[in-house]
This record gives structure tokens, C-alpha cells and sequence, in this order.
């Protein structure tokens, strides 16, 4: 396997979206990139088993990315090994007639980690500054105070936004969520081939919504707000990582790398100890129940 620095897809300067590669070269075939996940993806199943033992940390993934860039099936691949007592996956969709009586963040606040678990976002609280950002009529049904009209939604509005967003991240992170966001970086070439597939093969066409095309033709201007919201938004606690897409087993790798390398850098993270009463006393239950 190739040799990379995690930090090589961490966004920690200004970027552009058009010179960051959508590919990456692991120098390996499909096949041994698979076996390298299964390998990884265990040692993150057992480090997950150790998180939720230790109590103290939560953790937040974060998946973004245009339709068709591979985020359900990454969430499969990478969290396979999982005690599905520790992790939750929420997809958030738009938001319920409930969802809408409450400020955009709550759905996502209260579906947090607890601590010793994961929780991964399928589509997070970016659709907020993304979606919203392309079609700002989507703003209206918030009801919000002042806002009256789209007219109203303005440059001043968005920053505030953004800050909002910054400030729950920071809040999160220090009360123990370890917080990941990711961005699977399709090509536009790759995302037309994948939608021909959905029609092409009949097991796939159920994935297909002609609103898939209708929001294609707002390529560029999601691209536009993705930029600005990685820009504005990748911190040191909460940084983003922009992940090259347009092939899915690479993609999974270097998600299921950057979780694991990570994580293994917080090295307070251990099994607790057992009480030393109950520790000097293993024999004696040993017998007890061998004893039955």
C-alpha cells in the first residue's frame, strides 16, 4: 500500500475545488485495497469496543458529498465490524413538520453521540449552508423572525450562519466529541456515469429521481457553496478532509485511515481498570463458578 500522510487531505489552508483531485493512486489493486480495509475496519470495530468501555469520548463523522458520491456505501463498507450498540447512522432528509417548529441545528443536536459511541451523519448540518445556499427558498418554511421574503436572506445572513455552525462544532468538541467531516470529491464526469447506471441496471433504478438531473444542472454553484464551506469551516477541532471520490474502494480507505489514525492518537483512551477489590478477588469467583 502506498504510503500517505492523513493530513494530505485535511483542509487547513484556503482551497479551490477545481484543482483538488478527485482520484487518488493507492498502488494496489481493487483487491488488496479491499483486504486492507477489512484490516482496518477491524482494528477500528475493536478500538470502538474500547471507546464505549471508556465512557469519555463520543464520536461524530460527518458525510458530504454530491448525489451519487458514495456515502451510503461507504458508511456499510468501513463500519461493517461495528457493535451496533455503539453506533447510530442518521440520514437526514427534509427536515419534518416538527424538525421545523425547532432552529435548524436541533434535529442534529439532539441525534449527537453519547459517550463511548459513534454517530454518523449521513448529510449533516451543512445541508443547512449547502442546499439551502442553491435554492435559499428552502429558507421560507423556516419561519424564521425577519425573514420575510427571499429578499431578506442576505451575504450577512449566511455569515451569521456559518458562525452559528462554527460555535456548535467548537462547543461539541469541548465536551468530548471527536468530530470527523468529510467530503467525498466527485467528478462531474463520474457522477454522470454513476446516474447512467441507476438506469441502466434495473436493481439500481429504484435509486434514480429525476431531480437528480434537475439538481446536476446546479453543478457549479454547489461546488461554489461546498468551497466556502469547507473554507469557512475547517478548524482545528473539527477539521474537514476533502476525499478523492470517483473511485469508491479508495474512497473507503481513506476514510476508514483517517478515523483509525486519528483516534489512535488520543492515547488516554484505554479499557478501565478494575476495582482492586474485585481484581484480588478473580480466583475466588473463578472457583465459585467452576465450582457450580
Amino acid at each position: 500500500m502506498k504510503h500517505f500522510d492523513i493530513d494530505t487531505f485535511k483542509v487547513t489552508n484556503p482551497i479551490k475545488l477545481k484543482e483538488v483531485s478527485t482520484t487518488f493512486d493507492l498502488g494496489e489493486s481493487k483487491k488488496e485495497i479491499k483486504n486492507e480495509l477489512e484490516e482496518i475496519r477491524e482494528k477500528l470495530g475493536k478500538l470502538q469496543d474500547t471507546m464505549y468501555a471508556h465512557g469519555k469520548y463520543g464520536v461524530l463523522v460527518c458525510l458530504q458529498g454530491m448525489d451519487t458520491a458514495g456515502k451510503d456505501s461507504l458508511i456499510r463498507e468501513v463500519f461493517k465490524d461495528f457493535n451496533t450498540r455503539g453506533i447510530v447512522v442518521h440520514s437526514f432528509k427534509v427536515p419534518t413538520e416538527l424538525e421545523l417548529k425547532h432552529d435548524y441545528l436541533w434535529r442534529h443536536y439532539i441525534a449527537l453521540p453519547s459517550r463511548g459511541k459513534f454517530s454518523i451523519f449521513n448529510r449533516t448540518h451543512y445541508e443547512n449552508v449547502l442546499v439551502t445556499r442553491v435554492h435559499p427558498e428552502y429558507i421560507m418554511s423556516e419561519n424564521l423572525p425577519h425573514i420575510e421574503s427571499v429578499e431578506d436572506i442576505t451575504d450577512e445572513f449566511w455569515e451569521k450562519r456559518f458562525e452559528q455552525i462554527n460555535n456548535f462544532e467548537k462547543h461539541i468538541a469541548e465536551n468530548g466529541t471527536i468530530i470527523f467531516k468529510f467530503y467525498l470529491n466527485l467528478s462531474k464526469r463520474e457522477q454522470r456515469d454513476r446516474l447512467l447506471r441507476r438506469l441502466e441496471l434495473k436493481e439500481k433504478n429504484w435509486k434514480f429521481s429525476p431531480g437528480d438531473l434537475k439538481e446536476r444542472r446546479l453543478w457549479e454553484k454547489y461546488q461554489e457553496c461546498y468551497e466556502d464551506a469547507l473554507n469557512r469551516t475547517s478548524k482545528s477541532h473539527a477539521p474537514w478532509f476533502t476525499i478523492p471520490a470517483d473511485d469508491k474502494s479508495t474512497a473507503r480507505y481513506i476514510v476508514a485511515k483517517i478515523i483509525y489514525d486519528t483516534l489512535k492518537q488520543y492515547d488516554d483512551i484505554q479499557e478501565p481498570e478494575l476495582d482492586d477489590d474485585i481484581k484480588a478477588n478473580l480466583e475466588l469467583y473463578k472457583k465459585q463458578l467452576e465450582s457450580e
